[in-house]
């Protein structure tokens, strides 16, 4: 595995990636007509900007060359939480098919040792409240529950919930 910071080049292929993962990850929570409009050459621009600012760090999760997973990082975005000390794993996606190899762990990993490179003492992520898989899974990599909770729009208002982590603890 190859990870790497990505570049507005990758764009395409983090695009092709974050669809493939919304579309099987959230079919049956987020509203079909909404997965419909989250379209390969729509991501697509909206990475290319992304990549070329810097608000994160994207890293490209590379395996035979392919580019099969993705973790964002950052700051913590929450005004209720001191951005100071505290770090965000913005998000990190799979190619479905790469699903359960332990790719996911590595990148969760590899997020939290770059945060606390950073001086970050804690993590912070947000999970669709309804994403059982996703829910389980960083609950089996120490985060838990802080008791936050917000309304995101895609296509209906769907409940989010935060988890955090101390990098004390890892």
């Amino acid at each position: 595995m190859n990870l790497r910071r990505a570049t507005p080049d990758d764009a395409l292929a983090l695009a092709a990636v974050h669809v493939a993962a919304w579309q099987a990850a959230y079919r049956g929570i987020v509203p079909d007509s909404y997965l419909e409009t989250f379209t390969i050459q729509s991501r697509s621009e909206r990475f290319r900007q992304f990549l070329a600012g810097d608000s994160a760090e994207t890293y490209a999760a590379e395996r035979d060359g392919e580019i099969v997973g993705f973790l964002t990082i950052g700051s913590c975005r929450d005004s209720d939480l001191n951005p100071a000390n505290t770090g965000e794993i913005w998000g990190i996606y799979l190619v479905p098919k790469h699903w359960r190899e332990g790719i996911g762990r590595y990148l969760c990993e590899q997020g939290e040792r770059m945060l606390a490179s950073y001086g970050y003492s804690t993590v912070a992520l947000w999970v669709l409240a309804a994403n059982s898989r996703a829910r389980g899974f960083y609950e089996a990599m120490g985060f838990k529950i802080d008791g936050a909770c917000k309304d995101v729009q895609l296509g209906v208002t769907l409940k989010a919930v935060r988890y955090r982590i101390s990098l004390s603890t890892i």
